[in-house]
């Protein structure tokens, strides 16, 4: 009876095992697949920069936008519906393209409300549109 194995004894391998090398490529390229749409919804910014920064807009100019967490749209202190405050926002732009409009949303607002609000801003195509907060007070 024989005591050793027919084995041979100890040997090199001379071929790569590729296939920790494909399972971490598979996991990469998944990993790309669900990130990659959560990349490409992206809002456009157009950020000022430093020169941009130092013009003022003269107050008097800037138009207000104000609304109530009753869903009451003001525009410049006078109440208006939605209707009519796209159309003001349409006249505005045909008169002066370069307006500054500030929108003072209420606290307690729904969210898609004032998303309407910026929707109307958006469709009127002015660009100048900024949001009105207050610090919160201790």
């Amino acid at each position: 009876m024989r005591r050793f194995s027919d084995r041979h004894t100890v040997h090199t391998l001379t071929e790569i095992n590729v296939t920790p090398l494909l399972d971490l490529a598979f996991v990469l390229l998944v990993i790309f697949i669900i990130t990659t749409p959560l990349m490409e919804n992206s809002v456009n910014l157009i950020v000022p920069t430093s020169t941009d920064a130092t013009q003022s807009i003269e107050p008097a100019q800037v138009q207000t936008i104000s609304i109530d967490k009753d869903d009451v749209l003001q525009f410049n202190g006078e109440t208006v519906d939605a209707a009519g405050l796209e159309s003001r926002l349409n006249a505005l732009h045909a008169a002066k393209p370069d307006a500054a409009v500030i929108v003072r949303p209420h606290r307690d607002l729904s969210v898609q409300k004032f998303i309407s609000v910026m929707d109307m801003l958006q469709r009127a195509q002015i660009t100048k549109a900024g949001v009105s907060t207050r610090p919160d007070q201790p």
